[in-house]
C-alpha cells in the first residue's frame, strides 16, 4: 500500500510540474523564436544573448546601450568613450567583458588611450578592483634592461607618450611586485591597470589546467593590443540576469510584462500533450534509485555527527531533540535572519531566557560546519563571543541554539545608512566594539588549549547585544590547531570575498596562519571607519573605490575619514587610531600584520605611539 502511494506521489508530482512547465514555456518559446543566440564566428568568438543583441535584431531581444554588431568574424562594441571595440569574451555570470579598442590610423599604440581616458560610461563601468590577479602596475624605465623571463612582468613598449614621464621603455608588472627588484632607473608610473580577464564555472581563474600562471599572457595582450576588461549595469535588468546565470539558466525579456525574467531549462523542445510510459518508468526508478542513495548518504553523516558527539561528551551544551527544538523555536514562527548555512528563528528556553535557533538547511561539506560549531564554539566562553547553549542532531536534522542577539549584527549599522543606526556607531562605540571584536579575536588565538582560525571574520558575523557589546560568531569555517603550529593546511580558500587574506588565494604571499584572521579583522574596521564596502557597487568611478589606497591617503594627508557628520577633535583621533591599526592589520606579507594581543595593545593604547605603517598595496 506505501509503495502504490509513492508512485501515485509521484505521478501527481510530474503532473503539476508538467502542468507549470506548459504555463510558461509559452513564453520562453516565443522568446526563443524572436531573440535566438548568435556568433559573429561559426565556431568562435562570444555568444551573443540578452541584454546584449546584433544591431539586425528588434529593440527588445536587448537592453538599451548593449548592441553589438558584426564585422567579418568579429563582434563589436561601439563604447561611447573609446569608439569602435572588439570583443574578444563574455562572461554572463559575472558581468564581465573583454574589449581590444580598434586603433586609429592617426595612433599606433594601443594603450595610450587606456590610460589617458575616463572609461566609465551609464552601463559601462571599468571592473572593480577585487581580485590581485586581474590589474597590473604601470612601470616606465629608461633604458630596457628589465628581465623578460620573469612571470610577473610584461612588456617592453615604446610607443606610450606620458607628459609628465621621460621614461622610453613600458612594462606591466604584478601588483605585489617589490619594486627594489626592479632597476633604479624604473619607476611606478601608473596603478593600477587592468588586464583581462579569465573565468570558469567557479569564478575567478587564475592559472591554466596545467598550472601555469595566466598573468603574463593577459598582461601582454593588455599592453600589446590594449585588452581591457569592463563590468555592465542597468537598473532591474543586471541582478535578474546574474541571478539567471547563476541558477545555470540564460535571461530573456518579456515584452507583455516589460521586464528580464529566467529562460527554463529545455525551452527549445516542444511542449507534447502527454509524458509517455517510457519516461514516466525512466523517472520513477531514477527517483526510487536518488531516494536510496541520499538515504545513505543521510546515514553516513549522521552517524560521523554521532561519533563526534559521543567523543565530544555531554557535560558542554545542553543536547535536545528536534520536538525540544521545534517548542523552544515556537515551531519556527519568527525568523530574524539568514545565514551562510540556514535560517535563523528566535526561541525562548522552558525558562524563558530568549535564544537564537539556527537550522543547518543549507549544511554542505558531509556535517563539518555542525561539528566546527560545537567543536570549537561549545567548549569556549568569552564575552565577545557568542554563546552556543545547546544544539540537536537527529537523522538528517540538525540545529543550533544560541543566547540572543537583539541588536542584531554590525553589518547592519555599517552600511545601512540613515540617521539612527550612525547616530549609534559613534567614533567611541567603534573604538569600544573593535576592542571587544579584537579580544575575542585574542582569546580564540592564544587562550584555548587549541588555536581555533576562525577564517570568516566581518561584519555579518559580529552580532551586537543589548549594550552593543560585540560578538564574533559562526563558526563553520573554523579550524582548529595546536598553539604551537605556525602554519596551516587547507585544501581550498575560505572565507567571504573581500575578506580573505590575500595569502589564501596565493601561497606566494606567504604561509596560512591566525595572520589570515587578522586580515580580515583589519578590513572589516576599514569598513566601520569609512561607512563603505571595500568595493562598493553603488559608486560610479569603480577606480577610485579601492578602500585600503584610499584611507591610507588620507591618513596621511590629515584628511577627515568620517564625512557623513560632524566629529569632534576627540573623536578624529580615535577614527585615526582605528584606520591607523587597520591599515597595519591587512599588510599583505603576514609576517608585517601584528598579532591580535598586540592589535588589542594597539586600540587601548595612545595615538600618538602609533607608526603609519607601510602601504597595504603597490
Amino acid at each position: 500500500m506505501d509503495l502504490h502511494k509513492y508512485l501515485l506521489t509521484v505521478l501527481l508530482l510530474l503532473l503539476l510540474n508538467y502542468a507549470s512547465y506548459a504555463a510558461t514555456s509559452w513564453e520562453d518559446d516565443d522568446c526563443l523564436k524572436t531573440c535566438s543566440s548568435h556568433r559573429c564566428s561559426k565556431h568562435h568568438g562570444p555568444e551573443i544573448r540578452f541584454p546584449f543583441r546584433l544591431s539586425t535584431d528588434p529593440p527588445s531581444c536587448g537592453a538599451p546601450g548593449m548592441q553589438l554588431s558584426c564585422s567579418k568574424h568579429d563582434t563589436i562594441l561601439n563604447h561611447p568613450v573609446l569608439g569602435p571595440c572588439k570583443v574578444t569574451a563574455i562572461y554572463y555570470r559575472h558581468l564581465v567583458m573583454n574589449v581590444i579598442p580598434l586603433v586609429d590610423s592617426s595612433s599606433c599604440c594601443p594603450l595610450q588611450k587606456l590610460i589617458s581616458t575616463n572609461q566609465s560610461t551609464d552601463v559601462y563601468k571599468p571592473v572593480p578592483l577585487d581580485y590581485l590577479g586581474h590589474y597590473s602596475v604601470l612601470i616606465g624605465c629608461s633604458v630596457d634592461s628589465v628581465a623578460r623571463n620573469k612571470g610577473g612582468i610584461a612588456g617592453p613598449s615604446s610607443c606610450l607618450s606620458l607628459s609628465n614621464n621621460a621614461s622610453q621603455f613600458w612594462y606591466l608588472v604584478r601588483p605585489e611586485t617589490d619594486m627594489s627588484t626592479l632597476p633604479f632607473w624604473c619607476e611606478v608610473v601608473a596603478n593600477p591597470i587592468r588586464i583581462p580577464y579569465n573565468y570558469n564555472k567557479n569564478g575567478p581563474k587564475f592559472r591554466t589546467f596545467f598550472g601555469k600562471e595566466l598573468f603574463k599572457e593577459n598582461a601582454k595582450r593588455a599592453i600589446n593590443l590594449g585588452e581591457t576588461p569592463f563590468n555592465w549595469s542597468l537598473n532591474s535588468i543586471t541582478s535578474i540576469c546574474q541571478r539567471c546565470e547563476q541558477e545555470g539558466r540564460h535571461c530573456g525579456f518579456s515584452s507583455n510584462r516589460r521586464q528580464a525574467f529566467c529562460l527554463h531549462r529545455g525551452s527549445h523542445v516542444k511542449l507534447i500533450a502527454a509524458t509517455t510510459s517510457l519516461a514516466t518508468f525512466v523517472v520513477l526508478v531514477a527517483t526510487a534509485l536518488y531516494r536510496s542513495l541520499k538515504k545513505r548518504y543521510n546515514e553516513a553523516i549522521h552517524l560521523k555527527v554521532e561519533m563526534f558527539l559521543k567523543t565530544y561528551g555531554t557535560s558542554k551544551p545542553t543536547r535536545y531533540t528536534f520536538s525540544e527544538v521545534k517548542k523552544i523555536a515556537r515551531r519556527f514562527k519568527e525568523k530574524v535572519g539568514q545565514g551562510g548555512f540556514g535560517s535563523v528563528y528566535k526561541g525562548h528556553l522552558p525558562n524563558g531566557v530568549p535564544v537564537a535557533v539556527k537550522m543547518l538547511e543549507n549544511s554542505t561539506g558531509e556535517g563539518e560546519d555542525f561539528i566546527n560549531e560545537v567543536a570549537t564554539i561549545g567548549q569556549i566562553h568569552h564575552a565577545n563571543i557568542v554563546r552556543l547553549l545547546g544544539f540537536c542532531s537527529e537523522r538528517t536534522r540538525r540545529a543550533l541554539v544560541y543566547e540572543f542577539m537583539p541588536n542584531e549584527s554590525l553589518e547592519r549599522y555599517i552600511f545601512l545608512h540613515d540617521s539612527n543606526t550612525q547616530d549609534l556607531l559613534v567614533p567611541k562605540k567603534m573604538l569600544h566594539i573593535a576592542t571587544g571584536i579584537a579580544r575575542g579575536m585574542e582569546y580564540l588565538h592564544q587562550g584555548c588549549n587549541q588555536r581555533i582560525l576562525h577564517f570568516d571574520i566581518k561584519p555579518h558575523n559580529i552580532l551586537l547585544d543589548y549594550s552593543f557589546n560585540p560578538k564574533i560568531s559562526d563558526f563553520g569555517l573554523a579550524k582548529l590547531c595546536a598553539r604551537d603550529q605556525s602554519i596551516v593546511t587547507l585544501t581550498a580558500a575560505r572565507g567571504t570575498m573581500g575578506y580573505i587574506a590575500p595569502e589564501l588565494y596565493s601561497r606566494n604571499f606567504g604561509g596560512i596562519s591566525y595572520k589570515s584572521d587578522v586580515y580580515s579583522f583589519g578590513m572589516l574596521v576599514l569598513e566601520m571607519v569609512s561607512g563603505r564596502r571595500n568595493s562598493d557597487p553603488g559608486i560610479e568611478d569603480q577606480s577610485d573605490v579601492y578602500l585600503p589606497q584610499w584611507v591610507y591617503e588620507r591618513v596621511i594627508a590629515g584628511q577627515d575619514l568620517v564625512l557623513n557628520r560632524e566629529i569632534t577633535e576627540e573623536e578624529k583621533e580615535k577614527v585615526k587610531q582605528l584606520a591607523i591599526v587597520a591599515l597595519w592589520c591587512i599588510q599583505w606579507n603576514p609576517k608585517n600584520r601584528p598579532s591580535m594581543t598586540k592589535v588589542v595593545n594597539m586600540l587601548t593604547g595612545r595615538l600618538q605611539n602609533l607608526q603609519i605603517p607601510p602601504k597595504p598595496y603597490v
